[in-house]
C-alpha cells in the first residue's frame, strides 16, 4: 500500500472507524484531495456522503456542502457530530437559524473549528453570506443531490442552476458533485452547468442486486397494502404517495387497521416531522407514509420494503425511492401500484408550465409508463435507462417479470416493419406517431407529413397499438433503436438497426402487461367481495328478531339490514371486529353485539369457514367538516333552520345528513328542537309507534299509520330521536 493510501486508510479508521473503503470511494477522495473537480454517480446506499466528509476532515479550512433539504442537513450534521469530539465540527446555515445561532456558526468557522458547513442554495445567494465565505479559508465545494441542477432530473430546483456563478464570486476551490440518479443526459447537463466538463467522473453500477421489483395493477390498493404489510410483520418500510392529503389518509387507514404507521410530508410542522422521522429511525414506528420529502439522505440500512401507492413521475424518482430499501444488502421488496389514471393526473400537473418543461415531463412520464407496462426484466429496463447494460439471466428472479415470465414469440418480421417505418418517415417521429403509421391511423400530423403515402402505412394493422408500443420498448432496450433526447424522444436508427435491416436475425417479442381495464377489474373485484353468505344472513335475521324480543325493541333498532349483510360477508367473531362492520359503532357493538359475534364464531367453526381476514379493512372515520359542524351545532342547541342555512342546505337535506350520522352509530341530541315543534304527547305517540308497533323504520309506513296527522319532516325527526336514544 502506497504512503498516500496508507494515510487515507489511517484517516478512515481514525474518523469513521472503518477499515476499508466501499467501491471507488478511495479514488474519489484522492481525486478531490488532489484539487481535481470530481463528479460522482453512486446509487443510494453506495456511500456518497463519505466521499466529501472524509476529505473535509483531512483538509485545511471549511468545506461548503450544498444540500436541498433542511431535514437532510440536520441528519448529516447529527451523524458527523457523532464521530467528533465537539459539535462545532459541522454546522448548518439556513433559514431555520436565529441571528444568535448564525453568529455562533460564523465564529466557529473563523476559529477553524468547523470542517463541514451545510447550506441551502437559497442561503448562498445572500450577499452577507457570500462576503463572509470570501473572508475565510475554504477547502472545497460539494453539491449533494446534484441532479437538482438539471431540468431533465427528477427533482429540478431552479436555484441550483445559479451555483456556478455564486462559487465564482466566493473564490476558486475544487468542486465535487454527487448524485444517486443521473442518466447520461442529466450527467451532461450537470457538468455543463457547473463548468465541470473536465471533471474526473466516477460512476458506479446502478444495479441493486438484492432488491425485488414488482408492479401491480392498482386495484383495492389500500387493502392490498395492508395485506402486504401484515405479511411482513414488524419490518421497517416506507409507503410513498404523491400528495400530502393521500399521505394523511393512508397513514390513518394503516393505523386503524393495527399497523404502527406515521405520516411525513412538508405540510407538517418541523417538530412533528422530526418526531416522526426519529420514531422511524429508532424503530418506535414500523412504517412511514410519505411524500418524496422523506428519505433523501436518511441512513436507515434495514428498510425492508418500499411501496408506491402512486406511480412516481419519473424513473429517477422511482429508482431513488426504491433505493432506500435493503441498504445493508439484506431483503428489499419494492412494490408499485400502477394505473394509467395516475399518469393522466401527473400530466395535468404540468399544464400551464412552459412548453419545454411540459415536453420534458411528458418524456419522463412515458419512460415510467414503459417501465410499468413492460414484461421484460425490470432490472434490465432500469439499468438500460441509466446507460448500463445488463444480462437478465443475472436477475435471479428478483423481479416479477423474471419470476413469472410471459410467453415469447419470434418477432423478426415485426422488428423489420418497425425499423422500415422509422427509416421511411425519415426519423422525424416519436413512438406514438410511428405506431399510428404502422396501424394506419390518420392523425393531423400524419396528414401534414403525407405519411399515409408511405409503403409501410397500415401494414401493421393486424396488431393493436399496445403491441407495437411493446415492440418499440423491447427494440429500444436491446439497442436496435435510439431515442434523441434533445428532441424529446424522436426514434432514430443506429449502426445496429442498419445491420439488422441488411441481415435480419432472430428477435423474440414478449407481450407487455395490459392495465387498460383496471377500472373494470376493480368493479368486478368489488362485486365479488360483495357476495355475502345467504344462509348466515337468514340466521342472523332470526337471531336479531329473537334478541330484539328479549330487549323489548323492534329488530331494526339493533342492526340495520346492510349491517347484517356485511356481517354475513366479513364473519366478525370479536366485538372489535364487529366495529369494522358497516353502520356499527363501538357503542352499538358493545350494547348488542355479544350474541351476534358468539353466534358467528360457532357458525364459522361448525362450517369450517375460511374467514377472508385480508378483506376486513377498517375505514377511517369520516370526519367531514359538515358532519362535525352538525354535531357541534346540535350540541350547542342551534335551531336546525340556522344550521341548514349556514351550510346552504334545505331542511330535507339537513335531516338526511343527521340520519346518516345516527345510522352510523353516533348519538345526536335534537330534543331541544323537537320540544319547539311537537308537544310532549305527540312525541310520546310517535316514539311508542316506532318502539311497539313498527316492524321496520319505514317513514312511508309511519305516514300511513298516522294518516296525515304528522308531516314527513316531523316523523323523520322523531325517528332520529328514537334511534339516538335506543340504538346508539
Amino acid at each position: 500500500m502506497s504512503e498516500t493510501n496508507q494515510t487515507l486508510h489511517t484517516a478512515l479508521k481514525k474518523y469513521f472507524g472503518f477499515s476499508n473503503f466501499k467501491g471507488n470511494q478511495e479514488l474519489v477522495i484522492q481525486s478531490l484531495l488532489n484539487g481535481q473537480d470530481t463528479f460522482v454517480i453512486k446509487p443510494t446506499g453506495g456511500g456518497k456522503s463519505l466521499c466529501y466528509q472524509l476529505p473535509a476532515f483531512m483538509s485545511e479550512g471549511t468545506a461548503i456542502i450544498v444540500s436541498p433539504l433542511i431535514a437532510l442537513m440536520k441528519n448529516q450534521v447529527d451523524a458527523i457530530r457523532g464521530f467528533a469530539l465537539t459539535d462545532s465540527i459541522a454546522h448548518v446555515l439556513n433559514s431555520s437559524l436565529t441571528k444568535r445561532e448564525i453568529q455562533k456558526v460564523k465564529e466557529d468557522i473563523k476559529q477553524g473549528h468547523t470542517k463541514l458547513l451545510y447550506v441551502a442554495p437559497e442561503s448562498l445567494t445572500k450577499e452577507e453570506n457570500i462576503d463572509f465565505l470570501k473572508s475565510v479559508k475554504l477547502s472545497f465545494f460539494a453539491i449533494d443531490e446534484a441532479h437538482c441542477i438539471s431540468e431533465w432530473g427528477h427533482d429540478f430546483r431552479p436555484e441550483y442552476r445559479n451555483l456556478r456563478s455564486i462559487f465564482q464570486k466566493i473564490g476558486k476551490s475544487p468542486i465535487i458533485a454527487l448524485t444517486a440518479t443521473a442518466t447520461e443526459k442529466v450527467q451532461e447537463d450537470i457538468q455543463k452547468n457547473l463548468g465541470m466538463e473536465n471533471a474526473q467522473l466516477y460512476k458506479s453500477s446502478f444495479n441493486r442486486g438484492n432488491l425485488f421489483y414488482e408492479v401491480r395493477p392498482k386495484i383495492n390498493v389500500n387493502k392490498e397494502i395492508i395485506k402486504f404489510i401484515k405479511q411482513h410483520p414488524n419490518k421497517s418500510g416506507i409507503v410513498y404517495c404523491l400528495s400530502r392529503k393521500k399521505v394523511e389518509e393512508v397513514a390513518q387507514t394503516l393505523q386503524v387497521n393495527g399497523i404502527n404507521a406515521l405520516p411525513y410530508h412538508a405540510g407538517l410542522d418541523v417538530n412533528t416531522r422530526g418526531k416522526h422521522q426519529d420514531a422511524f429511525l429508532m424503530e418506535d414506528c414500523h412504517v412511514i407514509v410519505a411524500t418524496i420529502a422523506f428519505g433523501m439522505g436518511i441512513d436507515k440500512p434495514d428498510v425492508r420494503f418500499v411501496v408506491h401507492h402512486d406511480i412516481p413521475k419519473s424513473l429517477e424518482s422511482y429508482y431513488q425511492e426504491t433505493g432506500r430499501a435493503g441498504r445493508d444488502g439484506g431483503e428489499g421488496i419494492c412494490v408499485a401500484f400502477y394505473s394509467y389514471k395516475d399518469i393522466e393526473k401527473l400530466e395535468k400537473f404540468t399544464q400551464g408550465k412552459p412548453v419545454a418543461e411540459q415536453e420534458i415531463s411528458k418524456q419522463l412520464l412515458l419512460e415510467t409508463v414503459s417501465f410499468a407496462e413492460t414484461s421484460m426484466c425490470r432490472r434490465k429496463y432500469i439499468l438500460h435507462y441509466f446507460g448500463e447494460s445488463f444480462n437478465e439471466k443475472l436477475c435471479n428472479k428478483l423481479c416479477d417479470n423474471c419470476k413469472n415470465p410471459k410467453k415469447q414469440h419470434e418477432g423478426t418480421e415485426d422488428v423489420l416493419l418497425l425499423l422500415s417505418a422509422i427509416e421511411e418517415s425519415k426519423e422525424k417521429f416519436k413512438a406514438k406517431e410511428i405506431v399510428n403509421i404502422l396501424i394506419g391511423k390518420m392523425t393531423a400530423m400524419i396528414n401534414d407529413y403525407n405519411c399515409n403515402k408511405l409503403s409501410v402505412f397500415g401494414k401493421g394493422n393486424n396488431k393493436d397499438a399496445a403491441y407495437w408500443h411493446a415492440v418499440i420498448r423491447q427494440v429500444f432496450v436491446s439497442g436496435l433503436v435510439s431515442k434523441d433526447i434533445e428532441s424529446y424522444g424522436l426514434l432514430k436508427l443506429n449502426e445496429d438497426s442498419k445491420a439488422f435491416l441488411a441481415k435480419p436475425g432472430s428477435f423474440m417479442i414478449t407481450e407487455d402487461h395490459d392495465y387498460s381495464d383496471i377500472e373494470q377489474q376493480e368493479a368486478q373485484s368489488n362485486v365479488k367481495s360483495a357476495v355475502f353468505d345467504t344462509k348466515l344472513l337468514a340466521m342472523l335475521k332470526d337471531l336479531r328478531k329473537k334478541v330484539a324480543k328479549t330487549k323489548n325493541l323492534p329488530p331494526f333498532v339493533l342492526f340495520q339490514d346492510p349491517s347484517l349483510e356485511d356481517m354475513a360477508l366479513q364473519y366478525p367473531i370479536t366485538i372489535e371486529e364487529l366495529t369494522n362492520i358497516n353502520g356499527v359503532g363501538t357503542g352499538k357493538a358493545n350494547r348488542f353485539g355479544k350474541e351476534f359475534v358468539e353466534f358467528i364464531a360457532n357458525y364459522v367453526e361448525e362450517n369450517n369457514i375460511d374467514r377472508p381476514q385480508d378483506m376486513v379493512v377498517k375505514s377511517i372515520v369520516n370526519k367531514s367538516g359538515l358532519k362535525v359542524y352538525i354535531i357541534q351545532s346540535t350540541d350547542r342547541k342551534l335551531p336546525l333552520e340556522d344550521i341548514a342555512s349556514a351550510k346552504g342546505l334545505d331542511m330535507a337535506k339537513l335531516i338526511t345528513e343527521i340520519e346518516n350520522i345516527v345510522y352510523s352509530g353516533t348519538k345526536v341530541d335534537i330534543n331541544y328542537y323537537l320540544d319547539e315543534v311537537l308537544d310532549e304527547d305527540q312525541q310520546e305517540e310517535i316514539f311508542d309507534y316506532f318502539k311497539e308497533d313498527a316492524e321496520t323504520d319505514s317513514i312511508e309506513e309511519a305516514l300511513g299509520e298516522f294518516d296525515g296527522s304528522y308531516e314527513e319532516e316531523e316523523l323523520r325527526l322523531m325517528r332520529i330521536k328514537f334511534l339516538s336514544d335506543l340504538a346508539n
